[in-house]
């Protein structure tokens, strides 16, 4: 509503201001068409800047700053350029130094405001600039942010886990790594072509999710050119700040070999299933035999496979068993469980 309040009084002081101008005698000089001129081309412009604005509803604060203070510094520098040919010229021609110094300005604005827009976009990851102050910072609002591995994307579960709100931190996806995906994406073997194309629908997935606040992060650090992935990964974080989220075992090792925070998915997942001590009594329905005499297996809810002594007799059908142990393998949990009864038809 204040927004709305705002555009509406803009476009209502371009209207007055149009028809402030039209009545200046010395612009218009009594001409009907530069009358009109001024009454309908300046409210029109003020129209047009509030549609532009419209336009483009997601703006990027890092992009904005850097493209205002690249302007200031550049026609500063611009002027101050100006200035240094005042001594110059004094001593060499002084009638010709109201002459020169705008057209050495105006020539210098232009050029001198590029580079410095240029090098602000370029760099605004290192650090950003944000009126009233200037924030030297490579974090948002104190919080670290997550890079994304491809076989994290590949996964998919990170879409599920994230819109649960579980991370509220910036996610960076390096464009190197998404170069990767496309590469997977565009292979030969059908199998890694559909993990690839799953990986990039995932990418999708979380960028046009509103509450989702995704980065592709476009730079490469100069000191891991060349480097494999896995190196330019660990890389980033470090220069980040932040934490990698993977799949990969042995990235998860690199990482923590040079004192980067890492989260595994799979970690993640074997934390959340549920615990189980032994003589506690459970439901779960026998899907096919063991590998030892008279064993039944079946699986949980959250893919967690129990072993149930006596329960080969019992396949398609659901069972009560008491809990005799779990052991956690680096593959996941197993339950052993030994049969009690047959559990009451649904």
């Amino acid at each position: 509503m204040v927004l709305l309040i705002l555009r509406i009084v803009f476009i209502i002081i371009s209207i007055g201001l149009g028809i402030f101008l039209a009545n200046v005698g010395e612009l218009t000089e009594g001409s009907t068409a530069a009358w009109w001129g001024f009454v309908i081309g300046i409210p029109l412009v003020g129209v047009g800047i509030v549609g532009a604005d419209c336009l483009i509803s997601r703006k990027r604060l890092d992009a904005i700053s850097a493209l205002y203070f690249g302007l200031i510094v550049g026609l500063f520098l611009a002027y101050v350029g100006g200035l240094a040919l005042t001594p110059f010229l004094m001593i060499t021609d002084p009638e010709k130094l109201d002459r020169v110094r705008p057209v050495v300005q105006l020539v210098l604005a232009p050029m001198l405001c590029y580079l410095c827009i240029s090098l602000l976009m370029q760099t605004r990851d290192d650090f950003r600039f944000i009126i009233p102050y200037i924030e030297f910072a490579k974090e948002v609002k104190g919080r670290r942010p997550y890079i994304l591995d491809t076989s994290v994307v590949i996964d998919g579960r990170i879409a599920d886990v994230v819109e649960t709100n579980a991370f509220d931190s910036q996610l960076v996806m390096p464009r190197f790594a998404i170069t990767e995906l496309q590469a997977i994406a565009d292979s030969s073997d059908r199998l890694r072509r559909s993990r690839g194309r799953r990986g990039l629908d995932i990418l999708n997935r979380l960028r046009n999710n509103p509450e989702v606040d995704l980065k592709i992060y476009d730079r490469d650090l100069p000191e891991y050119a060349g480097q494999p992935v896995d190196l330019k990964l660990v890389g980033l974080a470090k220069h980040l700040e932040g934490k990698l989220i993977t799949n990969d075992y042995n990235l998860n090792k690199i990482a923590r070999l040079h004192g980067v925070g890492v989260i595994n998915l799979n970690d993640v997942a074997n934390a959340l299933k549920p615990v189980f001590l032994p003589g506690e009594h459970i439901e779960v329905r026998i899907v096919k035999a063991g590998e030892e005499p008279g064993q039944g297996v079946g699986y949980l809810d959250d893919g967690t496979m129990v072993v149930v002594e006596g329960g080969r007799d019992h396949i398609k059908q659901n069972v009560h068993i008491a809990v005799t142990s779990v052991l956690q393998t680096s593959a996941g949990r197993m339950v052993f469980g030994r049969f009690e009864s047959l559990a009451p038809a649904k």
